[in-house]
């Protein structure tokens, strides 16, 4: 099997702080442009008609960043949520959120139940944020609500249906920004057979031709799934 189309595109936006440090100016700016950058990244999915993108918005560690980032990151976020929901109706876009939703403040909290329930009709391209999330979590939240249950046998099929969305499909192709390699954390079960791109570029760099450039290496990737 040699499957070049993207169902499901996963991106590990990576380097705001680094970026922004670089430039001299304070971390927050970078985060503010990486905002900007993921809203035209987004535009061009729903373009290029990829059915499902997520995106590695802030990880169960992030919590332990300095306080003021936390709650600037978290403001950031509400405030994009605010602007970007008619953005999202226009573009016939569904939002959703992997990871626990109870851990973010209020505010933040009410931004984004009211824009997964305004946005849930919508049928075009399956917009996800991992928010306060983290891979390993999220299997050990499936089996502890299997366990729940008191379902003894565990196949596959059982342990998807738990997971924090059921409908997000297998990731063929994660893109991380910053020179990074690692998954750190992002959507274990679901990348188990995924492509990995590693732009050097920082997330607030990133743009259109480098989003081509993961793609066009993407074709190339020769993808047999375990099998001759």
């Amino acid at each position: 099997m040699n499957d070049h189309s993207i169902n499901h595109l996963g991106i590990i936006m990576d380097g705001n702080g680094r970026w922004a440090i670089n430039q001299d100016q304070p971390r927050a700016l970078g985060h503010k442009t990486g905002a900007q950058t993921a809203k035209k990244i987004i535009n061009e999915c729903v373009q290029k008609k990829i059915p499902f993108l997520t995106l590695y918005t802030f990880s169960n560690e992030n919590w332990q960043r300095p306080k003021k980032e936390v709650d600037a990151l978290m403001e950031l976020l509400s405030l994009m949520l605010d602007k970007e929901v008619d953005n999202m109706m226009r573009n016939n876009i569904r939002f959703n959120i992997v990871g626990r939703l109870e851990d973010l403040p209020k505010k933040t909290k009410e931004f984004v139940e009211l824009t997964i329930n305004k946005t849930k009709n919508n049928t075009g391209l399956f917009l996800t944020l991992a928010l306060s999330y983290g891979g390993r979590q999220e299997i050990i939240d499936a089996i502890n609500s299997i366990l729940e249950k008191n379902i003894e046998i565990i196949d596959e099929h059982i342990l998807k249906n738990h997971l924090y969305c059921p409908e997000l499909p297998d990731i063929d192709l994660v893109i991380r920004t910053a020179g990074e390699t690692r998954l750190s954390n992002f959507l274990l079960w679901q990348s188990a057979y995924a492509e990995i791109y590693t732009s050097e570029k920082y997330w607030p760099e990133f743009d259109i031709k480098e989003l081509e450039k993961a793609m066009k290496d993407f074709e190339n990737r020769h993808r047999n799934f375990g099998k001759v």
